[in-house]
């Protein structure tokens, strides 16, 4: 019979994956060189990956009549594993932001636009443990899962991404390591900005040590 393991103690923490923990852009830009090829279709890629986080759908949808839409994400999703995972790695300071979690006896939740299977396989790739992943989720459809959890930080580096931890009620943590520059970020409402997660540990070290006793 399985026991229960006790929960962590200590904060709960979402990250986004896309330009947060993984620098995705070599390998998406190559999906959408495959995917452009079969369709026909010269994407601009350069331009298609300066500002990851929104939904596929939403990127292709201004290159694409409508009804090609849907089953061009359905079939760049099926082409990802094959040419977007072994080239992806981590952004610096990720795994250093993650065992910050762990050291204040926390728990890592990885809350991503990014459809799920793929986005586990980036995980198990790059060997990134975390205790729960949320795929598919985008904006303020972020927060049900990060009330769910609990989560007091989210941690991304889209405007959308400050967007669901505002929804959420948690601290919102941004990175300048995707398209979005300080100033939008602090204009959505951003409560902390990081150049890139090296600075992480450091900001929760602090973070853990102001908060209150319980």
């Amino acid at each position: 019979m399985s026991q229960d393991l006790p929960r962590p103690t200590g904060p709960v923490v979402g990250f986004d994956l896309d330009m947060t923990l993984i620098d995705t852009a070599p390998g998406f830009g190559e999906v959408l060189r495959v995917l452009g090829r079969e369709l026909g279709v010269d994407f601009p890629v350069a331009r298609m990956t300066e500002r990851l986080g929104p939904p596929l759908e939403h990127l292709l949808a201004d290159h694409l009549p409508p009804d090609q839409v849907g089953p061009a994400g359905d079939r760049f999703r099926a082409l990802y594993p094959g040419h977007a995972i072994a080239t992806v790695p981590t952004l610096p300071g990720a795994r250093e932001a993650i065992g910050a979690v762990r050291r204040h006896a926390g728990r890592v939740l990885v809350v991503t636009g990014k459809y799920a299977p793929n986005a586990r396989l980036h995980l198990d790739h790059l060997g990134l443990e975390v205790d729960r992943l949320e795929g598919w989720v985008w904006g303020a459809g972020k927060a049900d899962v990060l009330r769910e959890e609990g989560a007091g930080i989210y941690v991304g580096d889209h405007v959308h991404d400050v967007e669901g931890a505002r929804a959420a009620g948690a601290l919102s943590v941004s990175v300048l390591t995707g398209g979005c520059e300080r100033a939008e970020l602090l204009d959505a409402g951003t409560d902390v900005v990081l150049a890139s997660l090296h600075e992480f540990p450091d900001w929760l070290d602090d973070h853990v040590a102001q908060r209150p006793a319980s």
